[in-house]
């Protein structure tokens, strides 16, 4: 007989097994076993997996290989007879799901049987991607031991797939506070709070752009601390990685454009009156991924004031002829955002070594205004002393001197052997 465990939505128990009746024959079956849903136990004299497959409500199958007694020691030495399933060149990991009242833990399984299986085949165990995947179900009184290829698992995290956490680590978040109604305050501050948190960006500055009334103020910002720490605590649960908690800090609107852009910073604003996101995404995509942090500013009731177009290096219109309500901002622009900047074609070694970095011990980036130098000096092929010569007269004059007021600039000079 072959045995398989079936994984399906909780309730779906009756209509997996009605549906598996109209394509098999002579089988037996348990469902929702000592009481937990979502599970059908099937037994058949042949191999009826791929007719188990047809049925879409089955979400996941297990053959089973080996079933013992709950009991610790006994799943631990079935990995005599696992053995023969894992071949020495072969990466493997534990995968124990437990139900029911035991001595013991998941954890307890997949440390003490992967160690022995490990000793008994010589096989290194990967957690990530591995070869062979041992699936250990364990109900009230007995354990059943699942082999399958590690492909057939459906994984959030993979060396496959690119890594948004990058890009977001470079994100500050600019956004104006929503202000009225303090329980409607509060609503919007949770809504922005969770978004900030579940993107993981590098900073949420919340922004009023006047004075405004502290109290509602205060409202949305506990809004923001109650949204972020659902959110976070979900995330410590959930990710196989290190979750840091976002910092949220107030300033004013108009003193964080002055801060960012004496810092050289990416300023992006999101307004309807912008480019059109399909327009820009090659040019914008590369300016991302060549810049340090990039500042997203966000509007509330109101948008950014327009007087502050003039200093972003860009203003998207992320969807023509639609808006997106105060609390869909940061989700919208984030996702959008990440299109760009993981879908274009730019060659690696232009973007910036994420893992390096350490803002808050960086000294400011050389201002843009010596950029086009830079850029001339190279394309018209003149030699350093000129180049040099050519920076001196730009610093000196009085206009670009009051305006990099402030600034660090940085010079390295390299003497060759000509």
């Amino acid at each position: 007989m072959v045995k398989y465990i079936i994984k399906t939505q909780r309730g779906f128990e009756n209509i997996v097994v009605n549906n598996l009746k109209e394509l098999v024959e002579d089988f037996k079956y348990t469902t929702s076993p000592d009481g937990f849903h979502g599970i059908v136990i099937v037994e058949h004299d042949e191999d009826i997996e791929d007719k188990i497959l047809q049925i879409p409500e089955v979400e996941r199958v297990l053959r089973v290989y080996f079933e013992t007694d709950a009991e610790f020691e006994k799943i631990v030495n079935l990995a005599e007879k696992i053995k023969d399933y894992i071949k020495e060149d072969e990466t493997f990991a534990v995968e124990t799901k437990k139900r029911g009242d035991h001595d013991f833990n998941s954890m307890d399984v997949n440390i003490v049987l992967g160690a022995k299986i490990k000793d008994l085949t010589n096989a290194s165990v990967d957690l990530t991607n591995p070869d062979k995947v041992i699936y250990v179900e364990v109900f009230k009184n007995k354990a059943y031991i699942s082999i399958a290829p590690g492909e057939e698992r459906y994984k959030k995290y993979t060396k496959e797939k690119s890594n948004e956490r990058k890009l977001f680590k470079r994100v500050v978040i600019v956004q104006m506070p929503y202000l009225g109604e303090k329980i409607v305050c509060r609503k919007f501050g949770e809504a922005i709070g969770r978004a900030a948190q579940g993107f993981e960006v590098k900073e949420l500055i919340i922004a009023p752009k006047e004075k405004v009334d502290a109290y509602e103020l205060m409202e949305f910002i506990k809004g923001v601390k109650v949204g972020q720490h659902s959110r976070y605590d979900i995330q410590k649960r959930a990710y196989p990685f290190e979750i840091k908690l976002v910092p949220v800090k107030v300033q004013d609107l108009y003193q964080v454009v002055r801060d960012k852009r004496r810092k050289n910073r990416l300023l992006i604003i999101t307004d309807p009156k912008g480019d059109e996101l399909s327009k820009i995404k090659d040019k914008l995509a590369r300016d991302m991924r060549g810049k340090r942090e990039i500042v997203i500013f966000c509007g509330s009731r109101e948008g950014i004031p327009r007087g502050l177009f003039r200093f972003a290096d860009y203003v998207v219109d992320l969807a023509p002829h639609m808006t997106f309500a105060t609390e869909h901002a940061i989700p919208a622009a984030l996702i959008a955002l990440w299109g760009v900047y993981s879908g274009a074609d730019i060659e690696e070694e232009e973007e910036i070594e994420d893992d390096i970095i350490d803002e808050e011990n960086l000294e400011d980036e050389p201002s843009s205004i010596i950029e086009p130098i830079a850029k001339d000096s190279s394309s018209t092929n003149v030699n350093g002393v000129e180049a040099l010569k050519k920076l001196l007269e730009v610093l000196s004059d009085k206009d670009v001197a009051a305006s990099m007021k402030g600034m660090k600039i940085n010079i390295n000079i390299s003497l060759g052997d000509d």
